[in-house]
């Protein structure tokens, strides 16, 4: 099982459905050698598709929306070798790895492959065939579901037909199979583990206003880049705003965070902030009162008195308290020291601990 970001989703879009992805990937590996035959290793044939479908198709119905499990999954599924249904066995050993994983699927699935002789008007159903049965059989009939419903069907034929009733009793027949499996796989784990691996990304999601999704990509990407590369995260940005931050620390993830949260937060003129001053020039100095967020205090700004040098009163570095004294037409924020009261200067500070 491996989980990743939302920007792993496998895009299905098309003129009629420009937005579908797939949250959740099943891949069923089938090597020649489980099944003691010698044969190159090429691309997926005819039955690893047709399986890997099988089994995705079981178990999407209870994997998680993307609201309470932001991740997109991908599960493999490694047959080693085989003397039966390998797809109901993925359908099982998968339902076993997502639990495992942390995944928290809605109910646990199993599947059972049922078969079908018959001779002459004489039809006997077997249930849960091997492999001498499947392939002297007329019918194979693939069976998934939970404890309450069956989540996949699937049935393969040698004859020309059957009538309804016998694919009524397969079914019947297919359910204390089904439940006796999953009544197996329960005991070795009844339920998706508390927590995720540690090696598996922590994900942080909130949302920006869409109109600042261009600030926070820049010019060429140049923004976004910046930020990745300055935390090690991976960043996807949805067009409704949805940020997603994905790291395997968290700490990261939270500089991340703040970084983007402090470039998109707006702000008002008499706001107290407590900064950092970051650089200084000969008319002024630049204070940055978020990650990614900063304004100029100008000369005449830094106190309340004639101040022949910047570097007199401030270094690189230090701590400020400052007030936004006004935003120009071009967006720049203009900061000052002067006229802040003292219970506005231990709001800023009291909000900076936070």
């Amino acid at each position: 099982v491996t989980l990743g970001t939302p920007g792993d989703a496998q895009e299905l879009a098309d003129d009629l459905h420009p937005q579908d992805e797939k949250r959740y990937l099943h891949h069923y590996n089938f090597p020649p050698f489980s099944v003691g035959e010698t044969k190159p290793l090429r691309s997926p044939g005819r039955r690893e598709i047709g399986h890997g479908a099988l089994a995705e198709r079981a178990l999407n119905p209870v994997i998680p929306t993307a609201e309470i499990f932001p991740y997109v999954i991908r599960v493999v599924s490694e047959v080693l070798s085989s003397n039966g249904s390998t797809s109901m066995g993925s359908v099982c050993a998968s339902t076993l790895g997502l639990m495992d994983a942390g995944v928290p699927i809605t109910k646990p699935v199993s599947g059972a492959a049922m078969g079908l002789i018959k001779e002459d008007d004489e039809v006997r159903i077997l249930t849960d065939i091997q492999g001498i049965e499947d392939f002297l059989g007329d019918m194979d009939f693939k069976v998934a579901g939970t404890d309450s419903g069956i989540t996949a069907l699937q049935m393969d034929m040698k004859i020309t037909g059957l009538p309804l009733t016998v694919i009524s009793d397969a079914i019947h027949q297919a359910k204390p199979a089904r439940l006796h499996i999953l009544e197996k796989m329960l005991g070795t784990i009844d339920q998706a583990r508390p927590d995720m691996s540690p090696f598996a990304p922590r994900l942080l999601t909130f949302k920006i206003s869409p109109d600042m999704i261009g600030l926070v990509i820049g010019p060429g990407g140049k923004t976004i880049k910046g930020i990745t590369e300055e935390t090690g995260v991976k960043i996807d940005i949805d067009d409704d705003g949805t940020v997603t931050i994905a790291a395997t620390d968290g700490e990261k993830a939270k500089q991340a965070c703040n970084i983007i949260q402090g470039m998109t937060k707006k702000l008002n003129a008499g706001d107290v902030y407590v900064g950092r001053v970051t650089r200084i020039i000969p008319i002024g100095a630049f204070v940055e009162v978020f990650p990614g967020k900063e304004g100029m205090v100008h000369i005449s700004q830094i106190a309340d008195y004639r101040v022949g040098k910047v570097e007199d009163e401030l270094a690189v570095g230090d701590e400020v308290i400052v007030k936004v004294r006004e935003i120009d037409a071009k967006g720049r924020v203009n900061l000052t020291r002067l006229n802040i009261h003292p219970d506005e200067a231990a709001a800023a500070r009291a909000n900076a601990m936070q």
